[in-house]
């Protein structure tokens, strides 16, 4: 079983869920740490449970109940993986040595470059075009203790034009998320099981 975590309007959660809807690995939960996302009211029409947690749960602090209570609800969910998919807040060790190269994340842009705390979204988008480059992408990798700086796993590659905004670029990298996201994490799956 999949946990998807998501901060806001879920997108790529809706791409995992539909993607993993019949098979045996399937998204059975969307973690949410923010009140009124969009990702809540998304995981309710598909039919997906989810559960919104204080950000507390999730501070590097965060040793005693809280956690514990955090990770039996994922093992009695059936949890193997977690995907991150525009989840805003830094994954702790705790839960990273419980799903050590278990949880993945997708960055909007060519890691290294525009990563790290603080980069997601249009933000990201936005130094892409300032920085005058000439491609941006997608990175595919396993979350460690840092902001987007874990292993990466996969990147995928789209041109930047002269007369591209921000927005632009967006739709172009979300194209690419949508594509590759679901398939590289069915991937890590598959191989797991062999």
């Amino acid at each position: 079983m999949i946990a998807v975590f998501a901060s806001g309007s879920g997108t790529n959660a809706e791409q995992l869920i539909l993607h993993f809807r019949e098979s045996d690995t399937p998204v059975s939960l969307v973690v949410c740490n923010k009140p009124g996302a969009g990702v809540l009211a998304r995981a309710e029409r598909l039919g997906v449970p989810a559960v919104l947690v204080e950000r507390t749960v999730f501070s590097p602090s965060s040793q005693g109940d809280e956690s514990r209570e955090f990770l039996e609800l994922l093992e009695s969910a059936g949890i193997r993986w977690i995907a991150l998919a525009g989840f805003l807040q830094l994954i702790p060790a705790w839960l990273i040595a419980a799903y050590r190269h278990r949880i993945i994340n997708i960055h909007p842009a060519l890691l290294p470059a525009f990563g790290g705390k603080g980069m997601y979204g249009m933000r990201v988008h936005r130094a892409v075009k300032e920085s005058g480059a000439r491609e941006t992408g997608i990175s595919i990798h396993y979350v460690n203790e840092h902001y987007d700086e874990g292993e990466i796993i996969c990147k995928a590659v789209c041109p930047v034009f002269s007369t591209d905004t921000p927005e632009s670029i967006a739709k172009r990298v979300h194209e690419l998320e949508y594509k590759h996201y679901p398939r590289v994490l069915e991937r890590l799956i598959y191989a797991s099981t062999k």
